[in-house]
């Protein structure tokens, strides 16, 4: 009987080292004064001190999210250079709409079957996204795991950690009727609803990654490819400004219909003007693939805005004049939202 070593069950170490290798000068290109210990230790050390001496109350904030079936996308262009972007985006911005500011990250990335060449694609996408956000990527996990993933299956997640003083965690309790909705543009469906997405390019439409649908001007996949984008610097252009934001709503699955409500008080609902923002070709592209009704459409995706401010009506215009925001809408007396 031949000799039965660890890579005949599918799992090789040499490519998980070789992965590593390829990676960690990117990843500690990263890395501020505060990192002490990052790739390569079993758990990463960051220096909080100079951090916390700026705030009187530190909270620590934390998400995690996942880049979820757009990595199936990735797949079928044998591209994977914006999904470490989308990661990275849709976590900061998930800790954003509680005023925190972004400071670590921590990713894992899981397949059958490790290669380095897109290991070190994902990264580099990865990279670039925190250090355009002035995270430190702490530290990660590679895992080749044959049977748990299906032949060439990727999956993506990731860890951010951030920092908010108590006293300016933004909350929505002072949310009230007559309060401005505010939208920031987003660049197509971000990371989420990409499973009613495949559905209806691939298997209603019958389109493949390659097709370019006149009114997408790009390819299906390139269209879907559009990283993320990450909030960051409008959020604290605000903040710094002294705008008062009294809620934010990062629009994920279940878009604008599911997440605004998560910020609103008892008491209190939006009125939405679905006109009051260019509309993305994707979208309408998508709706009439499928004859799938608006309603539905405005659960499962963000239809455009990739992000909800709500300020008083005096901050408006402030508002306007710092970044590309649209007014969608006003708080009323009521609950969840109504789309007009």
């Amino acid at each position: 009987m031949d000799k039965i070593y660890y890579k005949s069950s599918g799992v090789n170490i040499d490519a998980g080292n070789e992965a590593v290798d390829r990676i960690k000068d990117k990843v500690e290109s990263t890395f501020t004064p505060n990192v002490i210990a990052g790739l390569g230790s079993f758990g990463s050390l960051y220096d909080l001190k100079p951090i916390l001496e700026a705030y009187n109350n530190p909270v620590m904030v934390q998400s995690i999210d996942g880049v979820g079936t757009k990595t199936i996308i990735a797949r079928k262009m044998g591209k994977f250079d914006t999904i470490g972007i989308d990661l990275l985006s849709a976590c900061a911005n998930d800790i954003l709409v509680m005023g925190a500011r972004p400071l670590t990250f921590l990713d894992y990335i899981a397949n059958d079957k490790l290669s380095p060449d897109i290991v070190e694609e994902i990264i580099s996408g990865m990279v670039k996204a925190c250090k355009d956000t002035g995270v430190s990527l702490v530290g990660g996990e590679t895992a080749e795991m044959p049977d748990t993933y299906l032949p060439g299956e990727h999956d993506l997640v990731g860890i951010i950690t951030g920092v908010v003083e108590k006293d300016k965690i933004i909350t929505g309790e002072s949310i009230k009727p007559g309060d401005v909705v505010l939208g920031l543009p987003s660049n197509g469906p971000h990371t989420n609803g990409y499973s009613f997405a495949r559905k209806l390019f691939f298997d209603v439409g019958g389109y493949s990654v390659n097709d370019i649908i006149p009114e997408l001007e790009k390819s299906v996949g390139l269209t879907l490819l559009k990283p993320h984008i990450n909030y960051t610097n409008h959020v604290f252009a605000m903040l710094d400004a002294g705008v008062e934001v009294k809620g934010i709503a990062h629009i994920t699955g279940g878009g604008l219909i599911e997440n605004i409500p998560r910020i609103l008080p008892d008491g209190c609902g939006v009125e939405i003007q679905k006109e009051s923002w260019p509309a993305l070709p994707v979208f309408g592209v998508m709706q009439s693939i499928g004859d799938v009704d608006e309603d539905e459409m405005y659960r499962a995706f963000n239809m455009g805005i990739g992000m909800v401010f709500i300020v008083n009506p005096a901050d408006m215009d402030a508002t306007i004049n710092l970044m590309e925001t649209y007014k969608i809408g006003t708080v009323i007396s009521g609950k969840g939202v109504n789309i007009q």
